[in-house]
């Protein structure tokens, strides 16, 4: 097992904010995950929404605009970051665009007792090249109170990186970070107390993100 991890990762992101939006928009991020969720079922109008590790808002955002791509209407979304460097440059994307109702804090997702206290009954949490970074013996700690923060007919939705020949050195070494394969997240899922785990693809134009990570869709 990896234990690139070991390092802060919020030493690391500050760091690298500015390199981690550079490799992101190198790669197409943020449109891959647009392109995914304009054709994902789980998206209509109103959604609740956490973003898990939001970061410099990559996956918000997409989500965001896949909404409205569709004719439909953003609900009210927040996000939590352990790096108040991203969250900033996530900031200043927001007042740039003039988006409102995206509410974001500071905040540790093992420590998810100390986020605002409204902050719960979700219809969707996503998280997006995070998890990788919580120590492997807590990743089911971390699963398990994620999965606590879903209404009742909640989902959660994990984009994570996986762990092949071709991320070990560009993610796993540069980006000092965990990686995972197929079984090993199910298995995870299953000690979280999730009811239903299902893997999710990119879609066609954007099928090479398969080769970063997988792409989990579960309930609670």
């Amino acid at each position: 097992m990896s234990s690139r991890a070991s390092i802060d990762p919020q030493a690391l992101f500050t760091r690298r904010s500015g390199s981690y939006d550079l490799f992101i928009g190198l790669v197409r991020y943020r449109q891959g995950l647009r392109a995914f969720f304009r054709h994902s079922p789980l998206v209509r109008s109103g959604l609740h929404v956490l973003d898990a590790g939001c970061g410099t808002g990559a996956l918000t955002l997409a989500l965001r605009e896949a909404i409205l791509s569709r004719g439909l209407s953003p609900g009210p979304m927040q996000g939590f970051d352990l790096t108040p460097a991203m969250l900033e440059r996530f900031r200043r994307r927001l007042q740039a665009s003039a988006i409102d109702r995206v509410e974001l804090t500071q905040g540790d997702v093992l420590q998810l007792g100390a986020l605002p206290s409204g902050w719960k009954e979700y219809d969707l949490v996503v998280s997006a090249s995070m998890l990788e970074y919580v120590p492997r013996d807590r990743f089911v700690d971390a699963l398990n109170g994620l999965r606590g923060l879903l209404n009742r007919n909640g989902r959660f939705l994990l984009f994570i990186t996986k762990r092949n020949w071709l991320m070990r050195p560009l993610i796993g070494r540069w980006w000092h970070s965990h990686l995972y394969t197929a079984p090993e997240l199910t298995e995870a899922f299953r000690h979280a107390g999730f009811a239903t785990l299902s893997f999710r693809e990119f879609p066609v134009q954007y099928g090479y993100l398969a080769t970063w990570g997988h792409i989990i869709e579960a309930e609670a």
